[in-house]
């Protein structure tokens, strides 16, 4: 069952502004949801990624609004899984590769079709067709869901988590360029390396 969401934010609300957005991303933060200053440096990251692979200025609050919301599908998901500090077992990741289905099914009843919740519903496909929950491949993910997917991982890898320590920035860029055409789309990878190193 969803949880309670504060007072001040109506998720059934067809008004949402990016103070909404803000105040939900907020929430989420202090609910262990989502790390510490995780969501203001994937913004400012994805926002920078999303302009040099050429979106117009109209369409980053989109980019905004997706970012933050883009892992509120686990929610539902127990901490005892999603705080887990050893390897999870293949029915731990089973569940926790829902949360972009869950969030997709919360917040299509919101959001309009577009850059969110392509963000939200399509961040861990892969550029090869390995990743969830569609298995889709190369340009059957949309653009916005592969320019948030470099900062995600790129933001991921460098915080510490209970399972491993920050990677230093030397090795996360060996790691995109091992990547690149595996699980990010190369134009990305260029257009990011360009922007972090």
């Amino acid at each position: 069952m969803l949880v309670s969401l504060p007072g001040n934010i109506d998720i059934r609300s067809t008004n949402w502004d990016t103070r909404s957005f803000g105040e939900l991303g907020k929430w989420l933060v202090n609910q262990r949801w989502q790390m510490l200053g995780h969501t203001p440096e994937l913004v400012e990251l994805t926002l920078d990624l999303a302009a040099a692979m050429g979106f117009a200025r109209e369409q980053l609050p989109q980019f905004h609004s997706g970012v933050i919301l883009h892992d509120i599908g686990k929610m539902v998901i127990p901490d005892h899984i999603l705080l887990k500090s050893e390897e999870l077992t293949a029915k731990e990741r089973e569940i926790i590769q829902q949360h972009p289905g869950n969030a997709y099914r919360l917040l299509s009843q919101v959001l309009p079709d577009g850059i969110s919740l392509d963000i939200i519903h399509y961040h861990h496909e892969k550029w090869d067709g390995s990743g969830y929950p569609h298995g889709l491949a190369g340009d059957q993910i949309p653009l916005a869901a592969r320019v948030f997917t470099a900062v995600d991982v790129w933001n991921a890898l460098s915080l510490e988590r209970p399972y491993r320590p920050a990677w230093p920035k030397v090795k996360i860029v060996r790691y995109f360029m091992e990547q690149r055409g595996r699980y990010f789309d190369p134009a990305v990878v260029d257009a990011f390396l360009g922007l972090v190193v």
